[in-house]
């Protein structure tokens, strides 16, 4: 079907814009984006995600206030617009890669208005593709970028003013598991309490350095890592050969207090990054992601023409989280604002930072068994 993005020169496939290069019902195009306060008091984050071969657009905020989290979740049927806006929440780009406004209006519950800025360019990710029994069951690419937010949140009719918060975003594209439909049963699984599985995500900036640093992967098996580090004067950049991660962790859980990256630049010098944790940590079922939504099967699913979730959740312990209804628990995925100290050669400089750190199953290298 022909749309007004077929009135354009930047077809990809021999096919209208309706359709993307690929049967795979788990393709995805995702915006996601997040601020922090100074000193980690209140923290915010908005995504929204176009899954063309299910015909489904979610979208949804969270802003964590006073150690409560406040959820706007909605899905819809895709259709035929090129429209960033489901439900409550709506993208704007203002300038391509660099400026784009945020919109949230779910009443009384959660509102906001944010001008999102980029202080340094984006930068690709490594390509993420992998394959199991001989089927792709990973093939995306992702670019990050460090920026500032200004505008207004509101919660509960609580108005917080947004000036200057440390802002990060990432731009997400293709094919990844878990989303939209449950894997097919290729073989049997070996379990994470045998080979345990390890997630370290960096966003920061400091006085002088911005970038973002990655390192994921089963125990015993090589890791992907990715990363580039700007020095924001002069525009010099180094990507990250290696990484290692050492993590303080609160007892009895899997969550950190404070977790050191060490990397490796391109050029052999050596940058350690400090990430200790501010704040409340966002937990990310309230976006949608792993197992999010009330019905718990995540992003990409098919919920009807138009489906809206507002819920308030108790973040405020380290690790758990209470949802309200008496019930909660421990779940894994949780985003942490950081405040960030970066040690390269003689030089120490600090900033702020957005960390996502998954440690599931059995981790030998750092003593989690």
């Amino acid at each position: 079907m022909l749309t007004a993005m077929d009135d354009t020169l930047w077809h990809q496939i021999a096919s209208t814009f309706d359709h993307v290069g690929t049967s795979d019902p788990r393709f995805f195009d995702r915006h996601w984006f997040a601020f922090y306060a100074p000193g980690g008091h209140a923290a915010a984050q908005l995504t929204m995600g176009v899954y063309r071969n299910m015909n489904v657009l979610d979208g949804a905020a969270v802003v964590i206030n006073g150690g409560r989290q406040y959820n706007a979740r909605a899905s819809q049927s895709l259709g035929r617009a090129f429209d960033m806006r489901c439900g409550p929440i709506r993208i704007e780009t203002l300038r391509p890669l660099q400026a784009f406004r945020l919109d949230i209006d779910a009443g009384t519950h959660l509102r906001g208005e944010i001008e999102w800025r980029a202080i340094v360019p984006p930068h690709e990710e490594q390509p993420h593709f992998r394959r199991q029994r001989a089927r792709v069951v990973e093939d995306y690419q992702r670019f990050d970028q460090i920026g500032v937010a200004n505008g207004w949140l509101e919660t509960a009719g609580q108005r917080i003013a947004v000036e200057r918060w440390w802002a990060c975003r990432d731009h997400s594209w293709g094919v990844r598991p878990r989303m939209g439909i449950r894997e097919p049963v290729t073989g049997e699984e070996e379990g994470l309490d045998a080979r345990g599985f390890t997630l370290a995500f960096l966003f920061f900036s400091t006085d002088t350095l911005a970038g973002h640093v990655q390192l994921n992967g089963r125990e015993g098996e090589p890791r992907y890592t990715t990363g580039m580090i700007r020095d924001i004067a002069s525009g010099r950049e180094w990507a990250a050969d290696d990484v290692t991660l050492e993590v303080e962790l609160y007892a009895g859980t899997r969550r950190f207090r404070h977790a050191s990256l060490g990397v490796t630049l391109a050029d052999g010098t050596a940058l350690r990054l400090d990430a200790t944790a501010q704040g409340a940590a966002i937990a990310m079922q309230g976006l949608g992601y792993s197992g999010g939504y009330d019905d718990r099967k995540g992003l990409g699913v098919w919920r009807g023409e138009q489906r809206m979730e507002l819920d308030c959740w108790d973040v405020s312990a380290p690790a758990r989280i209470d949802y309200g209804n008496g019930q909660g628990n421990e779940h894994w995925h949780r985003i942490q604002p950081v405040a960030v100290s970066a040690h390269h050669g003689d030089s120490v400089s600090r900033g702020n930072g957005s960390m996502t750190l998954v440690l599931s199953g059995r981790i030998e290298s750092l003593g989690l068994i």
